[in-house]
């Protein structure tokens, strides 16, 4: 089975920019420096784009979007990215390493506690109102200037620009949540998220997360419930499908390893649980999956 590829800022820059953990570029000139970027990959680094004309298609994890001016998505590492953009597609593409921001901040999950990159409960696509679109679009462009420039402190600015623009994004999210828990009942939800993400493989009840967190099993899954409307158990089980999904379509484990890799009691049980939520078998998903990569060109990593 061929890999989907996995892309560095150093691969995209090239290896005499290998020391650069920052890049801002716009949508047009980056598909014509990388237009063999559109088939299946994933990067290491984080990723925010602002679409501000054209169209298309993109996908992330499987979920498939259509492109229309105003929208922004955010991706984390590991993530499974695919696009088909319409030639007069334009924007912002920024890319930037986890390290940018730890290099001054001891907070290990400094960028993850974002909202924009949450990969268990997050949304990672949103349309921004007009008023915010302009006002990050001003923002993007300044960053625009300053990274091309060549001024002193270059790091710092672009540093303290892009903390600027994840609040900015990040007050845009929807506040569904924020209205109906406290802010220490928010800090217990990331924290419950976080959780998920270091032990989805081995804890899949939310008694054992209820545990972590010191607090009952009822109070963690009225919590969920009230913040995303979902009850905690299937947040814990999406993470563990995401996870299936990007195994069968990015490894060259067969069935039982996976399961196994899953922490699954055996293939059967694992087979069972995928169709029972995703409605095909992991071999016609892989199948499928394999089918769509190849068409769209994807060679070995």
């Amino acid at each position: 089975m061929k890999k989907i590829p996995t892309y560095s800022i150093c691969n995209l820059l090239g290896s005499d920019q290998c020391f650069t953990e920052f890049l801002i570029t716009r949508i047009g000139d980056f598909m014509r420096a990388h237009d063999n970027l559109y088939f299946p990959h994933r990067h290491t680094f984080f990723q925010i784009v602002l679409f501000t004309e054209g169209g298309g298609t993109h996908s992330i994890d499987f979920q498939k979007f259509q492109v229309i001016p105003h929208q922004v998505y955010a991706m984390g590492p590991g993530q499974i990215h695919t696009w088909e953009f319409e030639p007069d597609t334009d924007g912002y593409i920024i890319n930037f390493n986890e390290s940018f921001f730890t290099a001054i901040c001891h907070n290990p999950n400094f960028v993850s506690e974002f909202p924009l990159f949450n990969a268990v409960s997050g949304k990672p696509v949103n349309i921004l109102e007009a008023e915010c679109c302009g006002e990050v679009h001003a923002l993007l462009e300044r960053m625009l200037n300053e990274f091309r420039a060549d001024h002193h402190f270059k790091q710092e600015m672009l540093r303290a620009m892009l903390l600027q623009l994840l609040v900015m994004l990040s007050r845009q999210l929807p506040r569904m949540e924020h209205a109906r828990i406290s802010r220490t009942q928010l800090t217990t939800l990331r924290n419950f998220e976080r959780l998920i993400e270091e032990h989805f493989r081995e804890k899949r009840l939310p008694r054992d997360y209820a545990e972590l967190l010191f607090i009952t099993p009822n109070h963690l899954n009225a919590l969920v419930n009230a913040a995303i409307g979902k009850p905690a158990g299937e947040l814990i089980r999406d993470r563990v499908l995401l996870e299936a999904k990007r195994l069968l379509a990015n490894s060259d484990l067969n069935i039982s390893q996976i399961a196994s890799a899953l922490n699954f009691e055996d293939n059967a049980y694992f087979t069972r649980f995928f169709k029972k939520y995703t409605g095909v078998s992991p071999e016609t998903f892989r199948q499928d999956y394999a089918k769509n990569a190849v068409a769209a060109g994807v060679t070995p990593s």
